[in-house]
């Protein structure tokens, strides 16, 4: 990596990059970290990097010092155009697409393995990521998913059942990942700082995880969840579809709740789904 890039307060001056709270930005500038990010995610060897919402390109810088050629993905206009001198600095190694990520499909545009690196704009973390864990067919078009979160989210992310954060996006990925926090960043770290602490997580995905309809799993945990103090009996009511009866088939007991249901559970009763719905 070229030590004549200008320093990136100095890209965000000349591209009048404040951060927006309408677009999730936190621009984490610590050369340090973002090395240790990308150390993280790597080594990228034969692998092309996704990156969503770079923003002035701290962590694009670092991952590019470790090898990666980087397909990132953002929105702002401003950054977009920062983005593209650094592209032009490092021919072939870096393709920029202005556009939304919750709408961009990857797929066409990388070679496989693919792996996703990011510090994700917070106001679309979690919708990203259930897209992700949710993707057909598996295994994916990703190989692993080097994230940051706010460590309420990454800890959701990673909870295991009987915890106070396990829920819908515990179950989700640990249906189809083995996910794991890596290390927090303080929230000084940012500009502007966040009022949170983040985490960076990696999620490798399982290659055989349970079969199971994901449009199902998803319906089973937010009624369960949704309601989570009440029993199963009384919180899968929304399904439409006789709770008990359903309980019954996936060998849960009614008085359960969801907390305490692990991975297998509820894949079992999104089974029970699929097939009462068929019958």
């Amino acid at each position: 990596m070229s030590d004549d890039l200008p320093p990136l307060r100095e890209v965000i001056r000349r591209h009048e990059l404040r951060a927006k709270k309408s677009l999730g930005q936190n621009f984490l500038l610590d050369l340090n970290l973002t090395g240790r990010i990308a150390r993280a995610a790597g080594p990228f060897e034969g692998v092309t990097v996704l990156e969503i919402g770079p923003g002035p390109g701290g962590l694009t810088r670092a991952l590019i010092a470790q090898g990666a050629r980087v397909l990132a993905v953002e929105r702002d206009e401003r950054a977009v155009a920062a983005l593209a001198e650094l592209a032009a600095r490092y021919p072939g190694r870096l393709e920029v697409i202005a556009g939304d990520a919750l709408t961009f499909d990857p797929r066409a545009q990388l070679a496989r393995p693919a792996r996703v690196v990011a510090n994700l704009p917070y106001n679309i973390a979690t919708a990203l990521l259930v897209t992700w864990l949710t993707a057909e067919p598996w295994p994916p078009w990703y190989d692993r998913l080097v994230l940051m979160f706010q460590r309420e989210v990454a800890e959701r992310i990673t909870a295991s059942p009987g915890s106070k954060a396990y829920g819908r996006l515990s179950v989700l990925a640990g249906w189809r990942t083995q996910a794991r926090i890596l290390f927090d960043i303080a929230a000084s770290a940012f500009v502007p700082p966040p009022k949170v602490t983040s985490s960076v997580v990696e999620l490798a995905p399982r290659p055989q995880p349970l079969p199971c309809d994901s449009r199902a799993l998803q319906r089973v945990t937010e009624a369960a969840f949704g309601q989570r103090r009440k029993m199963l009996r009384q919180s899968l009511k929304s399904l439409g579809v006789d709770p008990i009866a359903l309980l019954g088939e996936a060998q849960i007991e009614p008085t359960a709740r969801a907390e305490d249901i692990a991975v297998a559970g509820f894949v079992a009763l999104a089974r029970a789904l699929v097939a009462r719905e068929r019958s």
